[in-house]
């Protein structure tokens, strides 16, 4: 069966390449050609820094360049998609993945084999409660400063400035970059919390007053 499956396959290639040269035809030229000719992207990148330089502006451009870094770095663009809870959810996630090939160690010994369920919450449990919130609603930031100190709970923005909060309330705070972590947990609204019960995450999204944001 294979083998008569790659025959034809090999016999199609060559009638496709043979029909290919039956219908090439020479139709000559109409009108007059040009070499294609693109810029070289280095020479046009140099040839525009040394515009800046000479001109005087290499300065301001230098300037401009660590402000959107130290911005960006200050405030993270926010996690599309996220909007304030309208309705209160739970559900469970759980972390147990089958491995799908067998893992030994430098010496070849047997670790996990493959088809082998792995839990890591068996080895490493939650030691703290994360609470995703938008940094930038009052609400909400009081929300998660009243669920525990920093021992207890972990507050990750989804928006806002992670460092002016920290300045702030002389906290840690975190933020979900691309939001890896709450695409990975289906959380589309805030606040919501993850916690850890028994060998699952509970996830769960609340709504709170927010009559300091109006």
């Amino acid at each position: 069966m294979i083998k008569d499956f790659a025959l034809a396959a090999a016999a199609f290639s060559c009638l496709c390449a043979g029909s290919s040269a039956a219908l090439a035809k020479d139709y000559g030229k109409l009108g007059q050609t040009w070499p294609i000719a693109e810029p070289d992207l280095f020479e046009v990148i140099r040839q525009r820094l040394l515009h800046f330089q000479q001109s005087g502006q290499m300065d301001a451009f230098k300037e401009r360049a660590v402000a959107r870094s130290q911005e960006s770095v200050r405030r993270p663009r926010p996690v599309a998609g996220i909007s304030p809870a309208a309705e209160d959810r739970l559900w469970t996630y759980d972390p147990t993945i089958t491995i799908s090939q067998d893992i030994r160690d430098a010496a070849g010994h047997l670790i996990a084999a493959k088809g082998q369920k792995f839990n890591p919450l068996d080895h490493l449990g939650l030691k703290h409660d994360y609470l995703f919130i938008d940094g930038d609603s009052k609400a909400e930031v009081a929300w998660a400063l009243k669920q525990g100190d920093q021992q207890q709970c972990w507050i990750v923005l989804v928006k806002g400035s992670p460092i002016d909060r920290m300045k702030e309330f002389k906290r840690r705070f975190f933020f979900d970059q691309a939001g890896e972590i709450t695409g990975k947990f289906g959380i589309g609204h805030t606040p919501a919390v993850v916690h850890q019960n028994g060998q699952a995450l509970e996830i769960s999204e609340k709504v709170i007053n927010r009559s300091t944001d109006l």
